[in-house]
């Protein structure tokens, strides 16, 4: 008989990069919700755009360095990345007259803004009510505002943190906003000492509502991605997703207990919600992963990707898995109103070409914006 291993291994290798499969019906319900997605993907180096003429599916990668949170407020996206974090604005005058693909895209991303934060480990970031850009500094355990004048500023810390360090003294990761502020975060463990959440991180996670800095639940398995909906009566619900046994769970912050909504087959990690229906992510993990003595480290039988759920009932109405190339997914975003994004590559240079002002657009020659470059440079 064939080997089945190699066979399988075999059949990946020779699909193309970021080959996907999705439900039958995934296309149409994407279409229906008039919006797109983008995902992030540290490992790969990505951002993922993903979008549906309701027949079909269109997958746009671009490079990024190890992209991790993201967050979206009106036309822009920002992103935290491995050293830096960059602000993208699209466009709509952009994506028409791009040059590449004429009429192909509804608008097109744009890098506008790069804050040069340093290798701190920036996990969630989320806008401000005042349009500021706020990020968990996980390296140095605390919230930090990012706008340019330090590397960051930090703005809160648990109280069990005594010193801001760079020693990822608890592995402070999610973040939960709630009317422009942050509400909760995540953390793998009330812990002070560089590294010391390792010792029990499949246990001691905990949630924190940084207003009165009361830990609301504990005993959590890798909490990560926080997020508050509100419900069909009304009430704001907090949610998050427990990676290390790949479930998404409701969270009564009164008592400190939860509720498992659903189950799913891989380690969970990024949601985010457009009417009734929630999108979360899963991921394979490596086994020279920080957590490859997890349950999903040891098992290679599932696939990275995303499932759609139907909030008030738990259930699953589609899914998107990829076959090659992406297998740790950190965040995802929706992008309502636009059927088919663009974006332009921020680490080849591309952007140089595209350029806006209030009442006019412009696609220069990359000859031209090169020679440019070089008269500066003399």
């Amino acid at each position: 008989m064939p080997n089945i291993a190699n066979l399988e291994a075999h059949t990946a290798a020779t699909l193309p990069p970021f080959a996907y499969t999705t439900s039958p019906e995934f296309p149409e319900l994407l279409a229906q919700l008039n919006a797109s997605l983008v995902i992030s993907t540290y490992q790969a180096g990505k951002l993922l755009f993903i979008s549906s003429d309701g027949e079909s599916v269109s997958l746009l990668p671009r490079n990024m360095d190890q992209p991790m949170g993201m967050a979206v407020k009106d036309n822009k996206l920002a992103v935290a990345c491995m050293h830096d974090t960059f602000i993208l604005s699209h466009d709509a005058r952009l994506g028409a007259s791009y040059p590449r693909q004429p009429g192909v895209y509804d608008t097109m991303f744009m890098p506008r803004q790069q804050f040069y934060s340093g290798t701190v480990h920036m996990h969630d970031i989320g806008w401000q009510h005042d349009g500021s850009l706020i990020g968990v500094n996980t390296l140095f355990s605390c919230l930090c505002r990012i706008d340019g004048e330090h590397s960051f500023e930090p703005i809160w810390k648990p109280s069990f943190i005594t010193d801001l360090e760079p020693e990822d003294r608890c592995h402070l990761n999610g973040m939960a906003m709630v009317d422009g502020k942050p509400k909760y975060v995540t953390a793998f463990g009330a812990t002070n000492n560089k590294d010391d959440w390792r010792k029990s991180k499949y246990e001691s996670g905990i949630i924190i509502d940084v207003e009165s800095g009361e830990i609301v639940a504990s005993g959590l398995p890798m909490p990560h991605t926080p997020r508050v909906y509100v419900d069909q009566d009304g009430n704001e619900q907090l949610y998050v997703l427990l990676s290390a046994t790949g479930e998404l769970a409701r969270v009564d912050v009164n008592t400190g207990t939860y509720d498992v909504i659903r189950k799913f087959d891989g380690y969970v990690r990024g949601m985010d919600k457009i009417g009734d229906y929630l999108f979360v992510c899963m991921s394979k993990i490596r086994k020279s992963h920080t957590f490859n003595d997890s349950e999903y480290a040891k098992r290679q039988d599932y696939q990275a990707g995303f499932e759609m759920i139907h909030l008030p009932t738990g259930a699953s109405v589609s899914q998107l898995k990829f076959a090659r190339s992406c297998d740790e997914i950190y965040d995802i975003c929706i992008l309502p109103g636009l059927k088919r994004p663009g974006m332009v590559g921020v680490l080849d240079g591309n952007y140089r070409m595209g350029l806006t002002m209030p009442d006019q657009v412009y696609w220069t020659e990359s000859s031209k914006v090169e020679s440019q470059s070089n008269i500066v440079a003399q």
